[in-house]
């Protein structure tokens, strides 16, 4: 893999955050459904950077660390695009049980952003076992992207809200019990 590849892991993970970015552009345009085509691009770095780190023995504590960061950028950037296509006019918006566009996908950034904390903190804390819960990162994309391209995307943000908010919790209980006898 690392021989079909001539960039650096990290290299790879900056390019899938551009390819981000750039997604987020073309949804804040309106074009969802090629939103949906960039966004498994973005994916697709999102996997070879790890994949070549290993395939190539460069993995790095900075490259995780980078990967992490740009991967918060990314979710971050993406939201913030649909948000401005929805409140523009450019993504066809309907309120999902009387509640605004722009509100499921904040709570679907805050959401995403929990994911990752409650794991991160609590191994921090010295937790084990943090793994759990159904929206990590990939799946997430994947609802994504089946709600770009069924033209269901405001529904499968609001899947997003309630999957990326019941594993926060579920690691917030993992947590509790890892952490139960700790000081």
């Amino acid at each position: 893999m690392a021989k079909l590849i001539p960039l650096s892991p990290n290299t790879l993970t900056v390019i899938g955050l551009l390819i981000s970015i750039l997604t987020a552009i073309i949804f804040a345009q309106g074009y969802v459904e090629v939103g949906g085509i960039f966004l498994l691009l973005s994916g697709v770095f999102d996997m070879l950077d790890g994949a070549v780190a290993r395939a190539s023995n460069r993995m790095t504590a900075f490259g995780a660390v980078l990967d992490s960061v740009c991967d918060r950028y990314a979710d971050a950037i993406i939201f913030v695009g649909i948000i401005h296509g929805l409140l523009s006019g450019e993504i066809m918006a309907y309120p999902l049980f009387l509640i605004p566009e722009w509100l499921w996908c904040s709570l679907a950034l805050i959401g995403s952003y929990l994911v990752s904390y409650t794991r991160a903190r609590s191994e921090a804390a010295g937790a084990k076992s943090m793994d759990i819960g159904f929206a990590e990162r990939p799946e997430r994309m994947i609802l994504l992207v089946i709600g770009a391209f069924t033209g269901y995307l405001v529904p499968a943000i609001a899947l997003i809200v309630i999957l990326t908010h019941i594993t926060s919790l579920q690691r917030l209980i993992q947590a509790e019990r890892s952490l139960k006898n700790t000081p």
